[in-house]
């Protein structure tokens, strides 16, 4: 069943994962995206703030991205993001951690100028498996509603 913007009501949406981050993982992100030391090498990063190798906030953003398309933006009627309102990273990304998912939806409203379609704007957060909050990430989507063509006009 694909979701449409009706689907989307405030409140908890869902829970997604546990997705396994591993060091060697952590390290060929970082390697080709965001080669600081304390995402590549354990020496510098145990001598950096985060105290241990850790991965790069733009790699959790991205597994971010992953776990909500295979949670459920890849069944729902997206047409895409205008952006992303707000980022935060809270504790590192470690290896081994197992992650999960928190999908509140903050806001749903029809659009203004496209009358077929919602905006949802979700917030997202992501845990490690101890529980602690590595990453908060709020973010609008447009969405199409149910029988869109009876909509418009």
């Amino acid at each position: 069943m694909t979701l449409t913007f009706e689907d989307f009501t405030q409140g908890h949406f869902g829970s997604f994962g546990p997705r396994h981050v591993s060091r060697e993982e952590i390290i060929a992100f970082a390697a080709e995206f965001d080669p600081q030391p304390m995402h590549l090498d354990e020496e510098a990063a145990r001598e950096s703030m985060l105290r241990g190798l850790s991965g790069s906030g733009w790699h959790l953003c991205s597994l971010t991205m992953r776990m909500l398309f295979d949670g459920f933006i890849g069944r729902t009627a997206s047409l895409g993001s205008p952006g992303v309102n707000e980022v935060r990273w809270l504790s590192p990304l470690r290896p081994g951690d197992d992650l999960m998912l928190d999908v509140d939806v903050v806001e749903a409203r029809v659009s203004n100028s496209r009358p077929e379609t919602g905006i949802v704007t979700f917030k997202c957060t992501v845990r490690n498996n101890a529980g602690d909050a590595l990453c908060e990430m709020v973010s609008p989507i447009i969405v199409k509603r149910r029988d869109a063509n009876n909509k418009a006009g």
